[in-house]
């Protein structure tokens, strides 16, 4: 069968015990089996580390992607890196984010087995000679990447796909070549510059960070990865005659490499460089080759996120590689100048090498002109890409360009998270959805159903108050478990505005202060996630929101009314808790920013309503359950782009809307941080002056929405019913569906439902 490879920098894989023992059907006699040995297989499970292998969702999306590859029975391997440190620990030390080594590896890893066998040389700096047999690349630095495999289970079929991280070896005579008679002791200690390509994550998410070493990453894994690629190939035989295969016009039949954003880029020239240099494949073959084996996801639209690397790194880095970046360009320019005679600016906006003071290669103009389909994450987001970031390729190939909506796996994010849910529709529906989400709209006919509206109350009552007791035992924090549970768990990010949130929350605390002795509707709002070290905003948001929290949860007159947490140290292992607790879901990016988001989707499955803007895959959510079945508030794409053309003035906000006003100049004031008045003056010097992302525009709405909750909220039989249409319409959101969709539109291969016969019977 076709093989697939989904190439990515980050496999946010979290913990791997439970998901195990779920996919095998393991579960209940794995719990039975330690009970009886007197333990308690939850406090077990505790002890687990996450594999904390990525930053957010693109990360997190792999790792659901592969649950779903292996349920799906397709030949599917993820190919990444194994960080010995994944993305740090955050820990809160007087309301500001401090950042620690995430130690994962501390006390080994149970799941993955080393593969030394399999070792390969990844080959850096260096210099090309142009030789009348071939171009040869020379006098490089070899760098040995071993591999690691983790088994993907499949969902009860019997099906065990690998994910290979690498890891970075250096070879026994690093250094010791040159230094000769030098010193013996320095060259050994040198190793460690070798084996520093695999020694930690970069913890930025949707930004980039123009780094060698981050440049040394992403050769390293496509390097090493293409290498395993091309011998497994030339080993299958495929009813080839040849004992060792030559021969690579089938390569693209029988291999297809998805690049999960432009990180794995460098996949494109050294594919190239392989079939050229070393397989002697004639040029026009081997782009053709190339072309039909890589597709290419793209995961954002914001400027600051887009990778462009220096040439000036490459010519060092890779020169072999520079030179056919080089030379794809002159073939992408000439085609695009015959098409479009005298279009000097198309070609400027449409070239691979960005000219200017630096030089730059644009990855994403690369991955497009490398690969045979390019696919967003969402609708609207496709939509954008066509229409703005590759405009003119889209006009020049619009057949390249689809969407493929995101989903998330049901396996970990229901079935695991949310058991007492799961059982609950199991009775109702049977177990056909564990597999076949969009089952899920059988419970429509149980939308009046008052047991059910019943046992769905009770469940996420039950869940609320298993959260409560871990936060009180875990932070020592109490909260009310029948206030609402309004949460926002993303990383911090100005364009995802957690601080509209604070905006809210302060407004909300203000009118309680106003009016103690009205009844208001009781709210816990918790916000999580982590900021990038680098990002001075996001870190300002943070000790934002602990100060908020600090004066709101200190201050008699609100009493149970309002609590602000910060939930410390989000991961997937604590976003397995929060979701399934959580009555509103907050996802208020400003339109045209996100993505797709998928923790959106979770909160649906689980049962929580949303909050949010028509971006990203809300638009999608909302279509599915109906508008009406979600709060949806602010300005749309064209509002936005509206409001850019006349131009956003966060000062006629500030003045026209009393309760901003009088919250911005709480936070400017000191009102929330007494003992450092000046505190947050570079939030509201950002907000009032330069904000991008247009918080005060949607703040009338956000907060007119926000009572909509409440009534709604306080009526709680009409809650639960918006809640089962919510969870019954969310069938669209799994990752079997999106992962069918790759199969078929991209990669041309037909998933299987069907079960592998189990190892103890003989096949066929």
């Amino acid at each position: 069968p076709q093989r697939i490879y989904y190439l990515s920098l980050e496999f946010y894989m979290g913990r791997t015990l439970q998901n195990t023992m779920v996919n095998l059907g393991l579960q209940n006699a794995c719990d039975e089996a330690i009970y009886q040995l007197g333990l308690d297989l939850e406090e077990l499970e505790e002890i687990e580390e996450d594999a904390g292998l990525g930053n957010g969702g693109l990360g997190r999306l792999a790792a659901c992607f592969l649950d779903s590859m292996a349920t799906l029975g397709l030949a599917a391997y993820g190919y990444g890196i194994r960080y010995e440190f994944g993305i740090f620990n955050q820990r809160i030390v007087d309301g500001w984010q401090v950042e620690e080594a995430d130690d994962w590896l501390r006390y080994g890893n149970p799941w993955e087995k080393a593969r030394p066998e399999y070792m390969l040389p990844v080959h850096f700096y260096g210099r090309v000679d142009h030789t009348p047999e071939g171009v040869k690349w020379i006098d490089t630095q070899v760098v040995l990447a071993m591999p690691y495999d983790t088994p993907v289970p499949g969902y009860k079929n019997n099906t065990v796909n690998t994910m290979r991280l690498w890891s970075a070896k250096a070879p026994n005579d690093f250094n010791l070549q040159e230094f000769n008679m030098g010193d013996y002791i320095e060259a050994v200690l040198d190793r460690n510059l070798a084996e520093n390509i695999s020694r930690v994550l970069y913890p930025n998410d949707n930004f980039f960070e123009g780094k060698e070493l981050r440049l040394k990453q992403e050769y390293f894994v496509v390097a090493a990865t293409l290498q395993d690629i091309i011998r497994r190939f030339k080993s299958s035989k495929f009813g080839c005659r040849d004992p060792v295969r030559t021969c690579f016009e089938t390569f693209p039949d029988k291999v297809a490499i998805q690049l999960n954003d432009t990180h794995p880029a460098l996949s494109i020239p050294e594919l190239m460089r392989i079939l050229v240099d070393v397989e002697k494949v004639d040029w026009d073959k081997a782009w053709e080759i190339t072309k039909r084996t890589c597709a290419y996801t793209n995961h954002t639209v914001l400027p600051e996120a887009l990778e462009r690397w220096p040439v000036s790194m490459f010519e060092k880095l890779l020169p072999r590689h520079l030179e056919i970046i080089y030379a794809l360009n002159q073939m992408h320019l000439d085609r695009v100048a015959a098409l479009y005679p005298g279009d000097i600016d198309r070609l400027r906006r449409m070239s691979v090498i960005e000219e200017g003071d630096c030089k730059r290669i644009n990855m994403a103009h690369l991955c497009v002109i490398g690969s045979h389909t390019v696919n967003g994450v969402a609708r609207i987001h496709s939509d954008i890409v066509k229409n703005s970031v590759f405009k003119d390729f889209y006009e020049l190939e619009p057949e390249k360009f689809q969407n493929k909506t995101n989903g998330i796996t049901p396996r970990r994010w229901l079935l695991l998270c949310n058991p007492g849910l799961a059982d609950i529709i199991a009775e109702k529906i049977g177990e056909g959805f564990i597999t076949d989400l969009s089952q899920l709209k059988k419970l429509l006919d149980f939308i009046d159903n008052e047991t059910f509206i019943r046992d769905v109350a009770k469940v996420k009552q039950e869940n609320k108050l298993k959260f409560a007791a871990y936060l009180e035992e875990q932070y020592k924090v109490k909260i009310n478990p029948m206030s609402m549970f309004d949460v926002q768990v993303k990383r911090i990010h100005e364009y995802k505005r957690q601080l509209l949130n604070c905006l809210h929350a302060i407004t909300l605390y203000n009118r309680i202060r106003c009016n103690p002795s009205k009844s208001f509707v009781p709210r816990t709002i918790m916000i999580g996630g982590k900021a990038a070290p680098g990002y001075h905003m996001a870190k300002m948001i943070i000790k934002l929101i602990t100060s908020i929290g600090e004066v709101i949860n200190n201050d008699p007159y609100v009493g149970d009314k309002l609590k602000v947490i910060f939930l410390e140290n989000y991961r997937v292992s604590l976003a397995e808790k929060v979701i399934p607790a959580a009555d509103l879901s907050q996802q208020i990016s400003t339109a045209g920013t996100e993505a797709s988001g998928t923790g959106n989707m979770k909160f649906m499955v689980n049962g929580a309503l949303t909050i949010g803007t028509m971006d990203g895959a809300n638009v999608e959510m909302a279509e599915e359950a109906g508008e009406e079945n979600l709060f949806i508030f602010g300005m749309q794409v064209e509002d936005v782009e509206a409001l850019d053309r006349k131009g956003y003035n966060a000062q006629e906000y500030y003045e026209g809307l009393p309760e901003l006003r009088q919250a911005v100049d709480q936070i400017s004031s000191g009102f929330f941080s007494p003992r450092d008045p000046g505190c947050f003056r570079d939030i509201v010097n950002m907000l009032m002056n330069h904000d991008r992302f247009k918080v005060f525009a949607d703040y009338e709405a956000y907060i007119k929405c926000q009572g909509q909750v409440d009534q709604l909220f306080m009526d709680p039989r009409e809650w639960t019913r918006k809640v089962i249409r919510n969870i019954a319409c969310s069938g669209k959101f799994s990752s079997d569906r999106t992962i069918t969709e790759y199969a078929r539109e991209i990669w041309g291969v037909e998933p299987s439902a069907t079960a592998i016969p189990p190892p103890n019977l003989p096949r066929n």
